[in-house]
């Protein structure tokens, strides 16, 4: 299961900046994709040896120039229902605000590991004004400061003590995630997908109280489909309900092989399903883009093609994946999308032999060997596939260094022309032989 860590806290206490440093460490989903706004609040980190999902909770409070304070205490509360463990964020220079209690309130009453991160503290001179966040009552406080790093790494020593270990499978079956925001039509798919025959149906107790696991077995298919539609209508749930969704995303992502990304063809692609596109991609997950309520866009003969090429390009450079046009409401091509998705995972468990791999590859570079550079030249000398949960390959060569980032592209599209990975991410490796 996935281990999210939730950054809380009032605006202005420096979650963002702290947010940035965990997530760069990896330079995680921190680097602009084209097309993806900066509204970009969840990444990956890493810390000796652990992956876990950041999330800076600040980035969804709407009209946070006046504090939008009912926002900010929904968030938390989601925060705590759904983040493993929760970092709350204080600022040393201006002590403990009015609305730092509250939150620290709520926090109280959880059963969450929560740690007090006193931010900002760029001198010596401020780690006498620790003491007084002590009476939060919630134990520790950490000193650090979010610009410098400093008292990060002894943060995140404490932090990933409190991480659940990735439970091992008891299933081995395919996982299917669908994801999307809000109203695209998800639990109508699955309704669609899982018919009246109820008896298929085995709601195996989800991690979530609604992130629900359907047992799916018919017409030759067999998975798990992780349905994440449940999105509880909470009264203030308005403001934040792209956040929940978010979360609740993320955790059946992280659980799931293929991720079939939902989106609305009147409203198109959004940046929201763009980060949720390279968070999959970023995890090595499978992914298939449906989109639905097609019946509603009018046709010629080039609409298709047209809309499949603007999808494309907001999803560069990873744009070998399936697209689906349906409209689940006329149960058109719903069947279509589990099979791309049953593709997909064949796909990601995909094993080229070595020698094929040489005998086909090998030609290429030889006609279109990489740029030499300082008056060096490269020479790969031959290509393995490593084992891994999705394809990767090493090409063992004389000066891995000197390979840049558009070379590794054109293998890339080589070995995705040549042998069939549509849909998934494939990682490649120059190494030195």
């Amino acid at each position: 299961m996935s281990n999210i860590v939730a950054i809380v806290g009032r605006p202005n206490v420096g979650k963002s900046t702290l947010f940035n440093r965990l997530t760069e460490t990896r330079k995680a989903i921190v680097d602009d994709f084209s097309g993806v706004t900066r509204d970009r609040h969840y990444g990956v980190a890493e810390w000796i040896g652990k992956q876990f999902t950041v999330i800076d909770t600040g980035g969804y409070v709407a009209n946070s120039e006046d504090v939008f304070e009912a926002a900010i205490r929904e968030q938390v509360l989601i925060a705590i229902e759904e983040a493993s463990v929760i970092l709350f964020m204080a600022d040393v220079t201006t002590g403990i605000t009015d609305l730092d209690d509250s939150i620290a309130d709520m926090l109280r009453r959880s059963d969450k590991p929560v740690f007090v991160v006193a931010n900002k503290v760029d001198n010596n001179m401020l780690v006498n004004d620790l003491h007084e966040f002590y009476s939060f009552g919630l134990g520790e406080i950490y000193g650090i400061s979010s610009m410098t790093g400093s008292g990060t790494g002894e943060l995140l020593d404490e932090v990933v003590k409190h991480f659940e270990d990735a439970d091992s499978d008891e299933t081995t079956l395919p996982k299917y995630a669908i994801v999307g925001r809000p109203n695209v039509g998800k639990s109508s798919l699955i309704n669609a997908l899982v018919g009246k025959e109820r008896n298929i149906v085995t709601p195996i107790a989800g991690t979530t109280r609604d992130s629900i696991h359907i047992h799916y077995n018919q017409f030759g298919h067999e998975f798990m489909l992780i349905d994440t539609a449940g999105l509880r209508k909470k009264t203030k749930v308005k403001e934040n309900i792209e956040f929940y969704s978010v979360m609740r995303t993320i955790k059946a992502l992280e659980e799931a092989d293929v991720v079939i990304l939902m989106i609305d063809a009147v409203e198109g692609l959004e940046s929201q399903d763009i980060n949720i596109f390279h968070l999959a991609e970023k995890n090595k997950k499978g992914a298939v883009i449906l989109v639905n309520k097609w019946d509603l866009i009018e046709k010629n003969h080039k609409t298709t093609k047209v809309f499949e090429d603007q999808i494309r390009d907001k999803i560069a450079p990873f744009s070998d994946v399936p697209i689906v046009f349906t409209s689940v409401q006329e149960k058109q091509r719903i069947f279509k999308a589990i099979e791309a998705a049953s593709k997909v995972y064949e796909n990601k468990l995909k094993k080229i032999p070595t020698s094929k791999l040489n005998d086909v590859m090998l030609p290429i570079i030889e006609a279109y060997p990489p740029p030499s550079l300082k008056g060096k030249y490269v020479k790969i000398k031959y290509i393995t596939q490593i084992n891994g949960a999705s394809p990767m390959f090493a090409f063992f060569c004389n000066l891995p260094q000197y390979i840049k980032e558009p070379y590794k592209r054109f293998l890339e599209n080589k070995l995705r022309e040549h042998f069939d990975f549509s849909g998934v991410p494939i990682q490649i490796y120059f190494r030195q032989k």
